[in-house]
């Protein structure tokens, strides 16, 4: 089964914001777009090509709506893309929950799972959430993400990924 892009699309717009000028997000980074990260993702070569627009450009002068839109469908590639490396199963779910971990991924970024005795980053720290998920037991992913630090940071966000992966409606 594969997603529906657009409403995943819709989603982030909503969840990160769109803005055509740089801001600081919440953790210091210059950000444009739809969350696009300048100081660590910068503007891809590939992206520079196709869209005549560099980093240093779009901190100086800003980015269109249609770039940003490029940007956007260019970091769900990418979140695909690690998904596929990392939690090849995701594929197998509904439409519904792959764009939960989509949307989780955007944010968090991929991450890696926690070591004994220290702590993870990114998605992949959610270790039991994400074997809850695996097994379809949906419940549990839901209260594992109610119990994550995540949650308490992105409040509404977290609240309407977690509704939607315990009942596989949006």
């Amino acid at each position: 089964m594969t997603y529906d892009r657009a409403k995943l699309r819709q989603e982030l717009i909503r969840d990160e914001g769109l803005k055509l000028r740089v801001y600081r997000c919440s953790a210091g980074k210059r950000t444009i777009g739809v969350g696009r990260n300048l100081d660590d993702v910068k503007i891809r070569p590939s992206e520079s090509k196709a869209l005549g627009i560099t980093t240093a450009s779009a901190i100086a002068k800003g980015i269109t709506r249609d770039q940003a839109m490029v940007l956007l469908d260019s970091d769900i590639d990418a979140c695909e893309r690690d998904l596929d490396a990392k939690l090849p199963w995701w594929r197998g779910l509904d439409d519904v929950r792959q764009r939960v971990l989509l949307n989780m991924c955007f944010n968090l970024g991929i991450g890696f799972p926690p070591k004994p005795g220290a702590k993870g980053e990114g998605l992949r720290a959610f270790m039991n959430t994400l074997a809850a998920i695996a097994s379809r037991r949906f419940e549990d992913a839901a209260l594992g993400m109610e119990a994550s630090a995540w949650h308490r940071q992105v409040g509404d966000r977290a609240r309407r990924l977690e509704a939607m992966m315990r009942t596989g409606r949006a």
